[in-house]
């Protein structure tokens, strides 16, 4: 049965509350999903969401706060005390558990540190913050499952049950050396059908995928797609083993990045909601909205520094700079869109001469083709030939020039360090205007007789 929220069972969890009916809410949220018991804390006060915590059976409410909006975990664990946090994060995942803590002031985190009853628990999770966050060391766990390669058959499954006590799924068996070096993995399959007294170096396969504690979480992402894994291993620099990856963890860091890119795409600076404060909805958007300004009156300098007869003896040419300007936008928006796809997926191929040339020969294609409905809509509509050949002949130069900045500015923020994805939105779009502006009015001017 699905789990409904609405306002009366919201007030009936008030009352239970507020009647400190702990025996009710167990009973209430005995079946509920932790899942769904987040989208719950997401729809009501912090107060009443902490009241819940403290009563609920921390193995389900610790999994439901890793699940909630940063904003969201940020207000519940201020009203909890560092023992409670303490008390959560004891049932996590070493990575989860790290996440939640990093988002703590330094001195609460050094209280919830001290206050983890497993010590092992807290040294892994003590090892994962010292990682960047988007690294794979920031994205790993440290529960995993491991043998050596000198024992047998026999005494790795004995380990192995010894290390599963902890870890809720076992995606694999690693093989590791005396110096925990990464060597390969061991398949169930040949533990069961292999003597007892086989030494695991025997049938052990070394063939695995791994990736680096400092490996960029991109760059894992785009290898567990390459090679369709559901975990990954991450080496340290001397090839020993510190931990795992799996692909929750990795959709998790797909969904952050694709927000990011969709908000940088559309002229947001930071990264907010929908239901942030007018400040801070204010100060990620103004600074796109200023550039958007500078660029109409960079625009509108150019027209009006061109000689003024052609604008008096051409008031059509006016009419037509919105269409020169929306026609560039778009292609400038559509080239820099598949190249920063591109770059996501580690699939651009080639030399940067031969997508030179592919982009001038599309561009081509089309700035014919509307160029000629241009001339066609002029014939139509009784124009002056020279004025329709100007307009079509601006936008096959103009469509040229913003596939061009839409492929290459990616590229070239790409090779800095700079998310390309700031190519896609009013960057792009900006200087496009500008320069499709220039470059129809010099047309113009050359073509119009004046």
């Amino acid at each position: 049965m699905e789990f409904q929220i609405n306002k009366e069972f919201i007030n009936f969890l008030t009352e239970l509350i507020a009647e400190n009916n702990t025996e009710q809410i167990v009973e209430v949220f005995k079946d509920v999903h932790y899942a769904d018991l987040a989208e719950l804390f997401e729809e009501i006060e912090p107060e009443l969401a902490i009241a819940i915590i403290k009563i609920v059976d921390t193995d389900k409410t610790s999994d439901a706060i890793v699940e909630l909006d940063e904003d969201v975990r940020e207000e519940i664990l201020k009203g909890m005390s560092s023992q409670e946090i303490a008390n959560e994060v004891n049932e996590l995942e070493s990575d989860d558990a790290a996440d939640m803590i990093s988002e703590l002031s330094d001195q609460q985190m050094h209280e919830v540190i001290s206050q983890i009853e497993d010590i092992e628990h807290a040294k892994d999770i003590v090892d994962l913050l010292r990682y960047d966050e988007d690294t794979a060391g920031g994205l790993m766990g440290k529960e995993l499952i491991k043998v050596k390669e000198n024992w047998t058959c026999m005494q790795s499954i004995k380990e192995m049950r010894l290390q599963a006590e902890d870890i809720e799924k076992v995606y694999t068996v690693y093989v590791v050396d005396d110096d925990d070096v990464l060597k390969g993995r061991l398949s169930l399959k040949s533990l069961l059908t292999t003597s007892t007294k086989t030494p695991v170096k025997d049938v052990y396969s070394p063939s695995i995928t791994s990736v680096k504690a400092n490996e960029k979480g991109d760059q894992v992402a785009r290898i567990m797609q390459k090679y369709d894994l559901v975990v990954v291993a991450v080496v340290d620099e001397m090839g020993r083993l510190v931990g795992q990856i799996s692909v929750d963890d990795i959709i998790d860091l797909i969904k952050d990045e694709a927000e990011k890119d969709y908000q940088l795409a559309s002229g947001l600076t930071d990264d907010v909601e929908a239901d942030a404060s007018i400040l801070e909805l204010t100060k990620a958007r103004l600074p796109w909205l200023i550039l958007g300004l500078f660029g109409s009156l960079c625009a509108a300098a150019i027209m009006g520094s061109f000689d003024s007869h052609l604008l008096r003896d051409y008031s059509e040419l006016f009419f037509f700079t919105p269409l020169i300007a929306a026609v560039g936008g778009n292609v400038g928006v559509q080239s820099s869109a598949i190249i920063v796809q591109g770059l996501a997926n580690d699939n651009i191929k080639g030399s940067l001469w031969n997508r030179l040339f592919k982009e001038i020969g599309l561009s081509l294609i089309n700035g014919t083709v509307l160029g000629c409905l241009v001339i066609a809509y002029g014939f139509i509509q009784d124009s002056d030939i020279l004025l329709s050949i100007t307009i079509a002949s601006s936008l096959i130069v103009v469509i040229i020039m913003a596939a061009l900045i839409g492929t290459f500015v990616p590229l070239i923020l790409d090779k800095r360090g700079i998310d390309p994805a700031l190519a896609t939105g009013p960057f792009i779009t900006t200087s496009n205007d500008i320069l499709g502006i220039f470059i129809y009015f010099t047309i113009a001017k050359i073509i119009l007789p004046i």
